[in-house]
């Protein structure tokens, strides 16, 4: 890790925010606390590195708002959702997006961290990847995608669960499956957020 990648957390609770810069200034990690999501669109810079703790409920702008605004900026903070309420729909949303977990309150402190550390060496792979050949060779690895697991590879990426590209191409649930199992092989992913981040530097190469 370098020294400048830093933990952003977001939260408007803030005894989380407290509890959270104390647990991480005892590992030594820097980080920096924001009460919402505004105040930290407001600074942030495309040059900043790291992650992304970022609460799913809040006043006025929730973190799924604050999520798709970084989208839009094309950034790749890797970010980890906490939250008091179990939604399974806001979950699925968010991981679609491209979060890397979603950790319900109260969490489990050494869960976090190992998940915290996870979301920096994420940031830190593709802090190279953005600046080196990597992103050619996952430009090369898409073109070679069938036409059909280019636009199961799109719509996935997009947020769009199987059931509903299954029902606007006319095939099944299943053959969806089999399709993005297929792209999710050749590009050499495990996970959905891996994938959206792909699609994310593939954009940025156009």
């Amino acid at each position: 890790m370098t020294n400048k990648q830093t933990v952003f957390i977001i939260d408007d609770d803030e005894g989380i925010r407290d509890g959270l810069e104390m647990l991480l200034e005892s590992m030594g990690q820097e980080s920096r606390s924001f009460a919402s999501g505004h105040d930290f669109l407001v600074a942030y810079e495309a040059n900043m590195t790291g992650c992304l703790i970022l609460d799913i409920r809040m006043p006025k702008m929730s973190g799924l708002e604050v999520q798709r605004k970084l989208k839009k900026l094309n950034c790749l903070i890797p970010i980890i959702f906490i939250t008091g309420h179990g939604d399974i729909p806001m979950a699925v949303e968010a991981m679609r997006l491209g979060a890397i977990d979603f950790i319900r309150k109260p969490f489990n402190e050494h869960h976090l961290l190992e998940r915290i550390n996870e979301a920096l060496e994420i940031d830190h792979i593709q802090d190279k990847q953005i600046n080196n050949k990597h992103r050619d060779k996952y430009k090369h690895k898409i073109d070679l995608l069938s036409a059909r697991e280019r636009e199961v590879f799109d719509r996935v990426t997009d947020g769009s669960m199987n059931k509903v590209i299954a029902a606007d191409f006319g095939i099944s649930e299943r053959t969806v499956e089999v399709h993005r199992s297929h792209v999710m092989e050749k590009l050499e992913v495990r996970t959905l957020a891996e994938l959206v981040r792909i699609k994310i530097m593939y954009e940025q190469l156009d």
